[in-house]
């Protein structure tokens, strides 16, 4: 069942953060639902640009619509994830989406709050909610790239301004977070400090972790060990989460983890079984391990069990 982004963040808020992935190909798609009944916890479906470039947008929400078939008792929200303002403009006229990310954190401030004002009111008309960013990830992801250098913290003033003026609904913040799979260059925490300053100024607001994956050494190791290359690749400690939550983190982006995984299975299999060439054999098993790794990650966001909560204040 697809609900609002909005109805899953009211029941979350304060409890336990919604698990936001991205997809590309149906293999993820039923690992990700899959998981999500196994652990009976809602979550959030993240379609990019990238993922609609390559899969076609009517492909990739086509693959959405069938797994809410094969899975009807799942509660899940569809998010468009980094979007420009023609991207989320697109988006919200489907009337598909739950809500739509404005991604104009690399504008001065007065710039991003205009581009994300005019997309706030155009979504708000048709009953969908927007996220915003402010401050600015380190890191690579898709068409995402920024220098560490340019990498900046939100500052919670700005963070406060910013929601009040832009209107928007949830918000993306920089708190030590990165995209990509080489986030930390040493055993790194989230700057917990700078999320409770942000709360105290958006209280009941919630907040967003980007770049949130995990990057888990064994996934890593298991990768190399079968021909890849990952050297010095570092992510969140995901024991982490749990002390965000209070703190008004609602949301919490994980995409790279699943590419991990998708990457260890078909490069283990490859390895494995030189002589197949049915694609079918490693992807049957990245649906099995993709799920398992949802249901781990749902124990985490201390989103697993949820499922009923989430059921009954939406049926209300």
């Amino acid at each position: 069942m697809i609900v609002t982004t909005d109805a899953l963040f009211k029941v979350a808020y304060g409890k336990f953060a919604v698990g936001a992935y991205n997809i590309n190909n149906m293999e993820q798609a039923l690992g990700l639902f899959q998981g999500h009944r196994d652990a009976q916890a809602p979550f959030i479906v993240q379609i990019s640009k990238g993922s609609r470039k390559y899969a076609n947008v009517k492909m990739i929400e086509a693959i959405i619509r069938a797994a809410e078939e094969i899975y009807p008792e799942v509660i899940f929200a569809v998010h468009l994830d980094h979007g420009d303002e023609e991207t989320c403009y697109d988006c919200i006229d489907s009337g598909f989406y739950s809500s739509v990310m404005i991604d104009a954190s690399h504008e001065p401030l007065e710039k991003n709050i205009e581009i994300t004002r005019r997309v706030v009111d155009r979504a708000h008309a048709r009953g969908i909610s927007v996220e915003a960013e402010l401050g600015m990830l380190g890191g690579v992801e898709e068409d995402i790239k920024v220098d560490e250098k340019h990498a900046m913290l939100t500052d919670p003033d700005e963070a406060r301004e910013f929601v009040e003026r832009s209107g928007c609904d949830s918000l993306a913040v920089a708190i030590g977070t990165s995209h990509g799979a080489y986030k930390f260059k040493a055993q790194q925490s989230l700057h917990f400090d700078r999320i409770a300053e942000i709360q105290k100024r958006l209280p009941n607001f919630p907040l967003v972790m980007h770049g949130s994956s995990s990057v888990p050494q064994e996934e890593v190791a298991r990768i190399n060990a079968a021909g890849g290359a990952l050297k010095d690749a570092r992510g969140v400690n995901e024991d982490e989460f749990a002390r965000a939550v209070p703190l008004g983190v609602t949301k919490v982006n994980i995409d790279t983890d699943g590419r991990l995984v998708w990457t260890r299975v078909h490069r283990e299999s490859f390895r494995d079984d030189p002589a197949n060439f049915d694609f079918r054999k490693p992807g049957k098993v990245f649906v099995e391990e993709y799920a398992r790794f949802i249901v781990h990650k749902s124990d985490k966001l201390l989103s697993r069990g949820m499922l009923e909560t989430v059921r009954a204040a939406v049926s209300k």
